[in-house]
C-alpha cells in the first residue's frame, strides 16, 4: 500500500488491494513521509475499511487530536467486543467510543469523573455489554495506568449497545420510536402534564423505554427476574401509577399481543413515579 495522504505521524490515508480507500493506524506510520511513499507494513496497528465516506471524515478528523495510545486501547477493546459478544458493530463505534475513553480520561485526570444515572439500566437489562464494559476498564488499567470508575463499564456497554447492528432498519427505528411515542403519550394523557423533557427522570425513562422496546422488538421480553414482594409493594405504594402501568399493559396486549410481565410491569411503575412526581406536586402547589 502507498501513502494517499498523511493525516497525522500515526494516521495516512491509503487504498487496500480491493482499491477500497483505507485509513491505516501505525506509531510513526506517517513520520517523514511523502505521498506515495511505500507503507512500512511492520508498523501497521490497525486499518480501518469504513464504507461510508462521513464517518470516515469523522474518524480522520477525531484521530487527528487523540492520543495514539486512547486510540489504540479503544481498538483492544472494540476487537474484545466483537468477539465477546458475537456480533457486527457499527462503523461509528470507532468514532463514539474512541472519543469516549478519551474524554474519560481526561475527566479522570482533572478529578471530574462522570457519575452514571443509568448505571442499575444498564447491567440488568445488558448485562454481556456491562461485563464487556468492565472488562474495558481492566484494559485502561493494564495499558494505560488509570483506573477508571464502574460508572465508565455502563457508559461503554451504552455505546456497544447503540452500535449494535442487529434489526437497525428502517422499519425497526419506525415501530420502535412509534411504540415509545405511544408509551409517552399513555403516561402524559392519564397524569394530565407535559413532561420536563431536560430532566433527568425522563431521560432514564426514555432510556428504559428504549431497552424495553428492544426487548418487546426482538421477543425478548423476560428481564430480569423481579421479587412478588416488590411487585407487591409497588403496587400497593403507587396506585395511581401502577394504574397507568396497566394501561400501558393493555395497549401492548390489544395493539401487539403481547402480555407484559409482572418484572416489567414493576419497573415501568417505578420509571412512571419518577418521571411524574415533580409534575404532579407542581400541580399541587
Amino acid at each position: 500500500m502507498k501513502i494517499q495522504k498523511i493525516i497525522n505521524n500515526n494516521l495516512v490515508r491509503s487504498f487496500n488491494d480491493a482499491g477500497t480507500e483505507v485509513l491505516v493506524m501505525g506509531c510513526g506510520l506517517g513520520f517523514k513521509k511523502q505521498i506515495n511513499d511505500d507503507i512500512d507494513e511492520s508498523l501497521i496497528e490497525k486499518i480501518y475499511t469504513i464504507s461510508n465516506k462521513t464517518t470516515e471524515s469523522k474518524l480522520a478528523e477525531l484521530f487527528e487530536n487523540i492520543p495514539v495510545e486512547h486510540i489504540r486501547v479503544a481498538n483492544i477493546i472494540i476487537e474484545y467486543a466483537k468477539k465477546t459478544l458475537d456480533k457486527e458493530l457499527k462503523d461509528n463505534i470507532y468514532i463514539t467510543l474512541t472519543d469516549h475513553i478519551d474524554f474519560a480520561l481526561e475527566r479522570l485526570s482533572k478529578g471530574l469523573p462522570l457519575k452514571n444515572a443509568l448505571l442499575w439500566e444498564i447491567k440488568n437489562y445488558y448485562h454481556s455489554e456491562y461485563l464487556v464494559g468492565k472488562e474495558a476498564i481492566e484494559i485502561v488499567k493494564r495499558e494505560l495506568g488509570f483506573s477508571l470508575p464502574e460508572d465508565e463499564a455502563g457508559f461503554i456497554a451504552f455505546h456497544l449497545v447503540e452500535a449494535s447492528i442487529n434489526n437497525a432498519t428502517d422499519d425497526y427505528v419506525k415501530k420502535s420510536m412509534a411504540i415509545i411515542q405511544n408509551v409517552l403519550n399513555i403516561v402524559k394523557y392519564y397524569f394530565s402534564i407535559d413532561f420536563d423533557e431536560n430532566s433527568l427522570s425522563y431521560e432514564r425513562f426514555l432510556v428504559h423505554l428504549k431497552f424495553f422496546t428492544e426487548r418487546i422488538l426482538n421477543n425478548n421480553i423476560d428481564s430480569p427476574d423481579v421479587d412478588s414482594n416488590l411487585f407487591d409493594l409497588v403496587k400497593k405504594q403507587f396506585p395511581n401509577e401502577f394504574e397507568c402501568t396497566l394501561k400501558i399493559q393493555k395497549y401492548f396486549l390489544e395493539s401487539m399481543k403481547i402480555k407484559i410481565p409482572e418484572n416489567e410491569l414493576t419497573y415501568l411503575t417505578i420509571h412512571i413515579k419518577r418521571v411524574t412526581e415533580k409534575k404532579k406536586g407542581d400541580k399541587n402547589e
